[in-house]
């Protein structure tokens, strides 16, 4: 419940901050060296770090799927779409963990049952793009970046799972966001703010970095090593309502009768398709 209301709001404010003129790469890069700043010092303290260098791949995958390009790709889309559909997209998570797991985690296969679940969620997929977004190339584009960002949403819980999951989870995280802020660093130079932003976008960077990033990752990387990479996706079946009562109550977004539908196919799949009951 902790996973599912950080990242419940997070779409919020991004969307104040990119609306506020700032650019996607400097509102990512610096939610993530506020992360940084907070947790390296802890993690050094502690000693987690020591034990990272026999995990350097590891580290990267998770760092790439996980904060460094799906932080910039959704920064991107929130340009072109609303929050609330933000999150709706990024509902797809559970979906393609499953269809990710066929391959990639041992044991896993695909029964009639969860080939409903994939079936019905993706229709809900392809409702939101098909008709909600269909015939908008802007918004069609910005509801892309964001389904290739929960992509990689995706494939990190598997590599936590993998090759992580025995570790503190705050050695790998202060890890990830330290490389995020480097790789991110040029970017964010480039695309510096002329003027320093109003008080609202400075609030909603300092939650991003402080809630959504440093207490976010901390706490989905616990669930992940205590419930599996397909249990903790079911966080995104109460992400998106979340949003959207934050998206609708805060920022007056409209939510239509096809991004409802489009929602409720997308989680009733997830729900279908990673099990069907979860503890």
């Amino acid at each position: 419940m902790l996973c599912s209301v950080i990242w419940g709001v997070p779409y919020l404010f991004i969307k104040i901050a990119v609306d506020a003129g700032i650019a996607p790469a400097f509102v990512a890069w610096s939610r993530v060296a506020l992360a940084a700043v907070l947790l390296l010092p802890i993690a050094i303290h502690r000693g987690v770090l020591r034990g990272l260098r026999s995990r350097v791949a590891a580290i990267i995958g998770y760092t790439a799927c996980e904060v460094a390009v799906p932080f910039v790709l959704i920064a991107v889309g929130e340009q072109y779409i609303t929050s609330s559909l933000t999150a709706i997209l990024i509902a797809t998570m559970p979906l393609m963990v499953a269809l990710l797991s066929l391959r990639l985690v041992p044991g896993d296969r695909l029964t009639p049952t969860r080939t409903v679940g994939l079936v019905v969620g993706l229709s809900g997929v392809v409702a939101l793009l098909g008709v909600d977004v269909a015939g908008r190339p802007s918004e069609l584009l910005g509801a892309t970046l964001v389904l290739v960002a929960t992509l990689g949403y995706a494939i990190a819980p598997i590599i936590v799972s993998r090759r992580l999951a025995d570790l503190d989870p705050l050695g790998p995280v202060a890890a990830s966001v330290l490389l995020s802020s480097v790789a991110l660093l040029p970017p964010a130079i480039a695309n510096f703010p002329q003027r320093i932003p109003g008080p609202a976008a400075l609030w909603a960077i300092a939650v991003l970095g402080i809630v959504c990033t440093a207490m976010g990752l901390i706490a989905f990387f616990r669930l992940i090593a205590e419930a599996g990479p397909s249990r903790a996706s079911v966080v995104t079946y109460v992400n998106p309502l979340v949003a959207v009562v934050v998206g609708v109550v805060a920022l007056g977004e409209h939510l239509g009768a096809v991004s409802v539908l489009g929602l409720l196919l997308i989680l009733l799949g997830s729900w279908i398709s990673t099990g069907g009951s979860h503890p």
